[in-house]
């Protein structure tokens, strides 16, 4: 049953419509790579992400060792950094750029919003130069994602839809098991991102970002990578790692929860079951995240093949 509430509150929230709401000058991180957006005639307006990653080639057999893959490292020599900027001119300033100033691939870029509306704050594009983590960094992305509005859209429809199937009768029917379920889910939605997001990477310097697998690889092979990241991490300095931050957070959101829940709501099996929700949810999301690019750059490409031959057939008009 959460599996269904799930999938279909997911789906009713990526059909609201909404535009990318970048984030407060007060929040902005420097050197974080731009997104696109489909409010153009180039559909590809940027803004600013927490996009950063290294260049991944090698085959599922060899997944985990993707993590420590490095993108194209910058020439040292001040003649070999002319020739590459001859070779490849100046990108125009609203285009994401990897670590050696060269655009960064359609399918490569991870937006700050997809389609708008979710939240990718925690995602990484393809050959950046990645943001280093750390107490203040990780607190402003955590910030960040637990207060967007589209996390309070989320928990709005999951708790309508838990008073509906009346998922812990203690809490209630009617409005006050609405009130009683939503903020309990706000306890838990905003317990969670601290202690997985900040917290705990701050605590054991863990990297719980997602790097994306892109474009190169298998669909099967991409969706066994997106699994993996729920049991692997990164550390900072670019060594693979248990996720313990990240699976760590889970089950301490479930621990914390028992304080304001009732008995009936904290038996094991019924904060197991939370915890394969919260893992099924994450899975879910990074499959979007790992998959959207690919999407976005084929309609991208579409929009602009249409909208050359509008100019060329207006062009061949007016002769």
């Amino acid at each position: 049953m959460r599996f269904t509430v799930a999938v279909v509150s997911i789906g009713v929230a990526l059909s609201v419509p909404a535009g990318a709401t970048p984030i407060p000058s007060t929040l902005r991180i420097a050197n974080l790579a731009p997104v696109c957006t489909f409010v153009s005639d180039d559909v590809a307006a940027f803004s600013d992400s927490s996009s950063t990653a290294g260049d991944y080639s090698a085959e599922f057999d060899h997944v985990l060792e993707f993590d420590s893959a490095d993108g194209p490292q910058a020439p040292s020599s001040s003649s070999s950094t002319s020739s590459n900027t001859a070779t490849h001119p100046a990108p125009d300033p609203g285009v994401p750029v990897d670590s050696n100033g060269n655009p960064i691939p359609l399918e490569r870029v991870q937006p700050q919003r997809i389609l708008g509306f979710m939240p990718n704050f925690r995602s990484v594009s393809g050959g950046a130069k990645p943001h280093p983590p750390g107490w203040k960094y990780n607190f402003i992305v955590a910030t960040h994602q637990a207060t967007d509005y589209s996390s309070f859209i989320f928990l709005g429809l999951t708790s309508l839809s838990a008073e509906g199937i009346d998922e812990h009768p203690a809490l209630g029917k009617g409005v006050d098991g609405i009130w009683n379920y939503t903020w309990r889910g706000f306890l838990d939605k905003t317990d969670g991102t601290y202690l997985s997001a900040w917290l705990l990477p701050s605590l054991i310097h863990e990297d719980t970002r997602f790097y994306a697998l892109g474009a190169g690889h298998s669909i099967f092979v991409r969706e066994l990578y997106v699994i993996s990241r729920e049991g692997v991490a990164k550390t900072y300095s670019g060594r693979q790692t248990p996720n313990i931050a990240g699976l760590g957070g889970k089950v301490l959101t479930q621990v914390v929860s028992r304080n304001y829940y009732p008995s009936s709501a904290t038996t094991f099996p019924v904060l197991a079951e939370k915890f394969g929700y919260s893992v099924m949810r994450d899975v879910i999301f990074t499959s979007i995240r790992e998959f959207y690019p690919d999407a976005a750059a084929h309609f991208i490409r579409r929009h602009r093949e249409k909208m050359a031959a509008k100019g060329a057939a207006k062009d061949a008009g007016a002769r």
